[in-house]
């Protein structure tokens, strides 16, 4: 049928960075589970879920039967969206009690990470766009997810696992910064916006990991937890400032135009929104539960504008093919 041959023609088109909505997806359903609207955030799963599946089926025809395809695919920044997707969608199953399904999802995500990361470091080059953050994004995934687990089973070396991940992917979001293309802030059609994202997520799995301590496992003694206290404050606080700056440029210079790398200004937003709601439980921080819900929220807002953006670009592109 001529829909059903346009559609296999978009989709074969479809760039590593696709997984990007999946992460854009998958953390706005966490967002929403920390606001407390669960019933919503279970909506927003099964999409990711859906299309989560349909992309490690494409990941895995390319690595069996395209081998060089799945190459030139795997050392795009892109490709690191499989691990970080796979991570958030993790950490939401093990909130919903799935802690073998989430286990599974850690495994893959671990598994993933060292081969798509040494493919994609090693073709770095200067002046790169935003998608130069997704391998401390990549780091810091497994960091969430393996903290979260460790909480949920009492399980002390997931969360020193954990902690070493959290220290990684911040010293690769010092090197991705060297490489990264400061003119991107005003020029790049929203992967931009990951600068911020990796901050938020790597603020995220420090609360995590403050939360996973208990009397049960003493993970930290008072110097540690106040280290990792401190270094978890100013990464939200370096977080939110970015993100003030890039909203600005968008609207010092306005990119309204669909891009696929919109998902991944959604993906930041609903992070920044998530680390917020999470640094104030792990801290006790009152103030901020006000400030995660605004956030969340509107990455909820800006998840169904780029939603309705990829429909129609999807439309576009099978009717062109037919």
């Amino acid at each position: 049928m001529p829909g059903i041959s346009g559609l296999r023609a978009w989709w074969a088109e479809r760039p590593p960075a696709a997984g990007a909505a999946v992460m854009a997806t998958g953390i706005v359903s966490v967002g929403l589970h920390l606001t407390g609207d669960e019933t919503l955030s279970r909506v927003f799963l099964w999409p990711a879920c859906v299309a989560w599946v349909a992309l490690a089926a494409d990941f895995l025809v390319r690595l069996l039967m395209q081998r060089q395809r799945w190459v030139a695919a795997a050392e795009s920044p892109g490709a690191l969206t499989a691990v970080a997707a796979t991570a958030v969608l993790g950490t939401r199953f093990s909130a919903l009690g799935r802690q073998t399904l989430a286990e599974v999802l850690l495994v893959v995500a671990v598994v993933l990470w060292p081969v798509l990361l040494f493919l994609v470091v090693g073709h770095w080059k200067r002046r790169m766009p935003g998608a130069v953050f997704l391998c401390c994004v990549a780091t810091q995934g497994p960091a969430v997810l393996a903290a979260t687990l460790a909480a949920a089973e009492t399980t002390a070396w997931l969360a020193r696992a954990a902690l070493v991940l959290f220290w990684l992917g911040l010293v690769l979001y010092v090197l991705a910064l060297r490489h990264f293309d400061r003119r991107q802030v005003f020029e790049a059609a929203g992967d931009q916006w990951i600068a911020g994202g990796a901050l938020g997520i790597s603020a995220l799995a420090g609360a995590k990991l403050l939360s996973a301590d208990s009397a049960r496992l003493y993970l930290w003694n008072d110097d540690d937890r106040g280290v990792l206290r401190n270094v978890t404050v100013a990464l939200l606080v370096l977080d939110l400032a970015l993100c003030v700056v890039l909203l600005a440029a968008e609207v010092a210079r306005p990119r309204l135009r669909y891009d696929i790398r919109r998902w991944a200004t959604v993906f930041p937003l609903g992070m920044t929104g998530a680390a917020t709601l999470s640094v104030a439980a792990a801290l006790g921080i009152g103030s901020l539960k006000g400030l995660g819900r605004v956030l969340v929220w509107g990455a909820v807002a800006a998840w169904l504008v780029v939603a309705a953006g990829a429909a129609l670009a999807v439309r576009g592109g099978i009717s062109g093919r037919r």
